[in-house]
């Protein structure tokens, strides 16, 4: 082989060898250039999903604060309904009570007549009653009488007051008592235990239990009973009466009951 031939085909050989060379590099490049784009979008990727799990929990955060206003607006309607409910209720009230003032104002002038009335229906019926306590019972109505023409004692204040008397004088009828007292027997003052029965007896024994007698509300009198009969029982019962001696079974001179 001749040297020009041989120079020939080493420069052959170095131009292909450059071309391959060449070819190389390129093909390097491009490698890099896809990955570089898939690291790019790996990136982008990454990102995005940061931006989406963001925007999740801030959807879940909004949707739970939703969740939660609804809760108290609904809580709140019920509450302003019962409101609504109980302002009706008031306001039915309201007119309940003014209606009530307009009615007090005509029985505030009502009442002292009928406490009048009812004093002088009181007045009389102790005085046709059996005469017991009498000091008592006749001073607690003029109490009550002087009491109506008095300023800083109210109408509603003296009305209740009579009743108490009514209510004392119903009490009267539904129990025993024994205490001293003076009566006239054969027209001279005598220091006498009286004996009340509820309202169906009032006896009188002298202190020394030689005389012993009962009232008679029909005659308005003091009738003598036989000693032999009641002196010893009348004298039990005062003791009974004042808690000295046990409850027993005692003959007492009972009025019988009028027949209708």
């Amino acid at each position: 082989m001749t040297n020009t031939r041989i120079k020939t085909l080493l420069g052959v050989a170095t131009i292909v060898a450059s071309f391959v060379g060449g070819a190389a590099y390129a093909k390097a490049d491009s490698l890099e250039d896809i990955m570089q784009v898939g690291i790019d979008r790996t990136k982008a990727a990454l990102t995005s999903q940061g931006k989406i799990d963001r925007l999740a929990d801030e959807t879940r955060d909004l949707l739970a604060d939703y969740k939660t206003v609804m809760k108290q607006v609904e809580g709140l309607r019920v509450y302003n309904a019962r409101l609504d409910r109980q302002i009706a209720n008031q306001e039915r009230r309201i007119g309940d009570i003014d209606q009530s003032i307009s009615d007090a104002a005509i029985i505030q002038r009502q009442i002292p007549p009928l406490v009048t009335r009812m004093l002088d229906g009181l007045d009389q019926f102790i005085d046709l009653d059996m005469p017991f306590d009498l000091d008592t019972r006749k001073g607690n109505i003029e109490a009550v009488r002087a009491n109506l023409d008095r300023s800083d004692v109210t109408s509603a204040e003296a009305f209740r007051q009579i009743l108490e008397l009514y209510s004392i004088e119903l009490q009267y009828g539904r129990g025993i008592e024994a205490y001293s007292d003076t009566i006239a027997v054969d027209g001279a003052e005598r220091e006498v235990d009286m004996l009340r029965i509820g309202r169906v007896a009032l006896v009188a024994q002298t202190t020394d239990g030689a005389e012993t007698r009962a009232w008679n509300n029909d005659a308005r009198a003091w009738e003598s009973l036989s000693s032999a009969d009641y002196s010893t029982a009348v004298r039990k019962a005062v003791r009974i009466a004042k808690k000295q001696a046990t409850i027993e079974l005692l003959n007492m001179p009972i009025a019988a009951p009028e027949a209708n």
